[in-house]
């Protein structure tokens, strides 16, 4: 596969810090989050941005499950994964299964 991308460059949202549009809308805080720098080879949380709270363009995602939804059907989701081989590890995580609501 092609360079292992960040958020913001897959995106060219122009949120990131000296992005062109930064002054405009704020910074992105996925670029600043240390804590998961170099997971999965990004830069901050630039390859782990659906576990940042209030990403993507600077938190118009909704909050909960369909936050959650949204990041699981997202490109850039969809592509760390393909790049990662991340698919047996995601469906046996607990935070990105769905119960089943009976009506």
């Amino acid at each position: 596969m092609g360079s292992k991308l960040n958020c913001w460059e897959f995106r060219n949202c122009g949120l990131e810090s000296g992005g062109v549009l930064s002054r405009v809308y704020g910074e992105c805080t996925v670029p600043k989050v240390m804590k998961n720098d170099g997971v999965n080879g990004g830069v901050g949380a630039g390859r782990t941005c659906w576990s940042v709270v209030n990403s993507c363009n600077s938190g118009c995602r909704p909050a909960g499950r369909k936050r959650r939804k949204s990041c699981l059907e997202c490109e850039f989701h969809l592509r760390v994964i393909s790049e990662e081989n991340l698919l047996p590890q995601i469906l046996d995580d607990e935070i990105f299964v769905t119960p089943k609501i009976h009506i």
